[in-house]
Parts: structure tokens; C-alpha cells; sequence
């Protein structure tokens, strides 16, 4: 664990930017401390609830050249987590805007992981790993729904996670993350979308024998897919609902939105209207968001 700098005796003004890691064991906990120590971040890993203002206090001493903190907190102290909602809120009082960022994955994975590496889950005991999985998602549920954003690494690579993280963190302080992901119903749900939609409504291009082998960037099926006649008001709706949405994220402190759109396999309809939708939020809301699109099922099989 990283030492905390030494306090003077009085304490900086300006409050750091402050981020919570935590979530599921297994999940990349680890992968993403290392992260956000590379982009400057002062980290410290197992960091029981109870001690966050004091560490705050000591990293933000005067003469401390600290200015974003990373605390790793997992499953071992959760004996603390029914502290963690007052310190946060604590914190926030005196001005500090922490973020919390869950990492979690399916069961699947994560008993796979654990195998790999030849280690016990910490709440498992003397069962599976799987009931001790069982337990922790028991145990952070509550934590998981007040997260400011949500990482599912199921199928994601340590590069991927890195990049992730790095999109969220390396702006800065400030303003709303907004990531479009496309994705195809048939691979399951993004885990860590905020908002899903379903565009399977629309007439599907992979029947069109020469659309097939294409995906939603080309322009063959852009033009097919935005060419139907419930493509326009669909999206004049959804423009509108996003008009609505957008700024009122954003007054009210929202750091980080994830919006799933879906079709049957994610290479066409999906990947089309993903990219309209980011396009019209990074042109009419630039002052207010960073947008990302991210086409998770567009190399699969066609569908």
C-alpha cells in the first residue's frame, strides 16, 4: 500500500477528485488501481470505509502535491460497507465529489478466473466458489445500484478495461461520460448499461442476401436501416427524450451514462442507430458530455 503523504499543519483548500473502486472479487479490481495510478491518481488498496476522510485529510495536507485519490475497497471489509453510504455522503458536505465505480462479470467468468489462478473466493468458506460469488453480489447490491459507473468485464480484455477507465478518467474532473454501445440481444445484455434499447422492430438487413455481409458502418446498410418507415419518428422521439434527459443528468451531478442499444446480433441495426444517436448528443450537447460509441457484437457472426 502506497504510503500517504505527510500532513502540515493545516490543510489544502482545494478538495481532490476522489474515486472509489470497488465490486466484484475477480472483477479487475486490481487492472484498474493500476490504471488510474498511471493516469496520476494516489491509490491505495483495501481501504475500510471508515478511514476515507482521514486518508483525504492526510493526502490533501498542505504542501501535498496530491490531487486525485484512487481507493480500492473490496468484499474483506464488509463489515464496513454499512458505514460507506454516511462517510460518502460526509465527504460530499465538505465539498468533495466522490465516484464510485463498480467492476463486476458474470458467475461463468468469474468462477473461471478463480480456477485459473488456483485461488478461493473470500466469502466462500469451505463451499464453491459460485456460493461465494452468491454472497458477495448479496452483499454489494446495494453499493452497486448507488455506483456512479458500472464496468462489466465479462468480455473484457485487460487492454479494454484500461481503455474504459481511461475514456472515464483521463478527461478530468467535470461534466457528463456518455458511452453508446450497440450489441446484439442473442450475446445477452450490456450488465452495465444504464438504458436499453431494443430496435429489433425494424426489418432486419441480414435477410437482405446482399446487406448480409456488411455491418451497420457501411454504407449499404446505414442507408437501408435509416431508409425504414419507423426509423425517423424513432429517433425524432429518442432525440427528444435525450434533449430532456442530457442537461438534467447533468444539473443533477450524473458523471457517467451508459445507453445499450440492441438488435438480434448486433452487426447492423444496432451499430446504425448507435452511431445517429452519439452523433446528434456530441453535436447538440458538446458543451455538456464526452461521447463514446463502442460496437460490442459487430465483428461477430452475422445474424
Amino acid at each position: 500500500m502506497t504510503q500517504a503523504p505527510v500532513p502540515g499543519p493545516e490543510t489544502a483548500i482545494d478538495a481532490p477528485e476522489l474515486a472509489i473502486i470497488t465490486g466484484m472479487s475477480g472483477a479487475g479490481r486490481t487492472t484498474a488501481a493500476k490504471v488510474l495510478e498511471d493516469l496520476g491518481f494516489f491509490v491505495i488498496d483495501n481501504m475500510p470505509p471508515s478511514l476515507i476522510e482521514r486518508v483525504v485529510e492526510l493526502a490533501t495536507a498542505r504542501g501535498s502535491s496530491v490531487d486525485r485519490i484512487a481507493l480500492v475497497v473490496d468484499v474483506r471489509g464488509q463489515e464496513f460497507f454499512g458505514d460507506l453510504r454516511g462517510n460518502l455522503a460526509t465527504l460530499a458536505e465538505r465539498g468533495l465529489d466522490p465516484m464510485v465505480v463498480f467492476l463486476e462479470a458474470a458467475d461463468e467468468v468469474l468462477v473461471r478466473r478463480y480456477e485459473a489462478e488456483r485461488r478461493t473466493h473470500p466469502l466462500s468458506g469451505n463451499d464453491r466458489i459460485v456460493d461465494g460469488i452468491a454472497r458477495e453480489r448479496d452483499v454489494l447490491a446495494d453499493l452497486r445500484a448507488q455506483a456512479d459507473l458500472v464496468i462489466d468485464t465479462t468480455q473484457t480484455s485487460v487492454h479494454d478495461l484500461r481503455d474504459r477507465l481511461t475514456d472515464a478518467f483521463g478527461r478530468g474532473r467535470g461534466g457528463l461520460a456518455v458511452n453508446v454501445v450497440s450489441f446484439g440481444f442473442k450475446h445477452g445484455t450490456p450488465r452495465d448499461a444504464d438504458i436499453v434499447l431494443d430496435v429489433r422492430f425494424l426489418p432486419n438487413p441480414h435477410w437482405v442476401e446482399e446487406l448480409r455481409p456488411y455491418t451497420g458502418l457501411d454504407a449499404p446498410v446505414r442507408d437501408y436501416v435509416l431508409g425504414q418507415e419507423a426509423t425517423e419518428p424513432f429517433l425524432a422521439k429518442l432525440y427528444e427524450l435525450f434533449d430532456l434527459m442530457v442537461p438534467a443528468f447533468v444539473r443533477e451531478g450524473k458523471h457517467y451514462l451508459t445507453v445499450a442499444i440492441g438488435c438480434t446480433g448486433g452487426r447492423h441495426r444496432s451499430v446504425v442507430l448507435a452511431e445517429e444517436l452519439a452523433g446528434y448528443i456530441s453535436r447538440h450537447h458538446q458543451d455538456e458530455v464526452a461521447v463514446q460509441v463502442d460496437h460490442r457484437d459487430r465483428e461477430g457472426p452475422s445474424t
